[in-house]
């Protein structure tokens, strides 16, 4: 298949952690997304969760209104979440399972064992003309129920990959990233598009972004993390560099 470009969505939803470990109105995650669309961020994406531990209520509507590039509302399957989606009616929401014990999300949607649900749930979403994507693991059981309940795009959960490099455990590292790799070509040959995302580092993303049928990664922890020695622009600008060499 041809290469395509390779979208990259910066995630800020850690700006706002920072700014809600103080309280008050700084570091803005309005102004990051802004200055992360000026660096070449292809799409903003933040988490609303239940809890609302790092991004605001606020946060969605500052940044509805001050962006150019999409947002990806990222939101667990509750009522809740979908008439704030519905209110904003952003170019993409992303399904993901949340609890309230855990740090971040630690795992991908189990979509086979709530089809049903699910598939009710985003119908409204679709019919507003969002665009639907369901955060899984790189399972073939969870992409054709993904598929089956009308989402029209995926997010492959890159952790397990991820957690596996970090602590040098490269066998582990590379079934996951050959499961990924199998189901990514799996699940765009079900008309599905692709994307990525979870704990990419400057490491870990080349061999995900060289995924032919990946068309969008979402990285947001590392890239807020690494802007602190670098500012945010250049750690954007590496990151897309990175990116960028393995489709060229």
């Amino acid at each position: 298949m041809a290469t395509e470009k390779l979208r990259l969505g910066v995630n800020i939803d850690h700006v706002a952690t920072v700014r809600n470990a103080r309280g008050g109105d700084t570091p803005d995650p309005v102004r990051a997304a802004v200055l992360a669309q000026e660096a070449g961020a292809d799409g903003i994406t933040a988490h609303l969760r239940e809890d609302r531990r790092h991004i605001s209520d606020a946060d969605i509507d500052g940044l509805m209104a001050a962006l150019s590039v999409p947002l990806n509302f990222e939101m667990a399957a509750t009522d809740e979440m979908q008439k704030i989606a519905l209110r904003h009616k952003p170019h993409a929401v992303c399904i993901v399972p949340e609890k309230r014990e855990e740090r971040t999300t630690e795992g991908g949607l189990e979509v086979a064992r709530e089809e049903n649900h699910l598939a009710h749930f985003i119908a409204p979403l679709r019919d507003a003309g969002c665009r639907v994507s369901i955060f899984i693991a790189a399972d073939q059981r969870q992409i054709d129920a993904a598929n089956r309940i009308g989402a029209q795009v995926i997010e492959l959960h890159t952790g397990a990959y991820c957690d596996a490099h970090a602590i040098g455990d490269f066998a582990t590292r590379d079934e996951e990233l050959e499961k990924m790799r199998e189901m990514s070509a799996y699940a765009h040959a079900l008309g599905l598009e692709v994307h990525a995302g979870h704990g990419l580092t400057y490491d870990t993303v080349q061999p995900v972004a060289a995924f032919p049928e990946v068309r969008e990664l979402n990285i947001g922890h590392f890239i807020i993390g690494e802007a602190i020695f670098r500012g945010l622009t250049p750690a954007i600008a590496e990151m897309r560099r990175l990116m960028d060499k393995v489709r060229e």
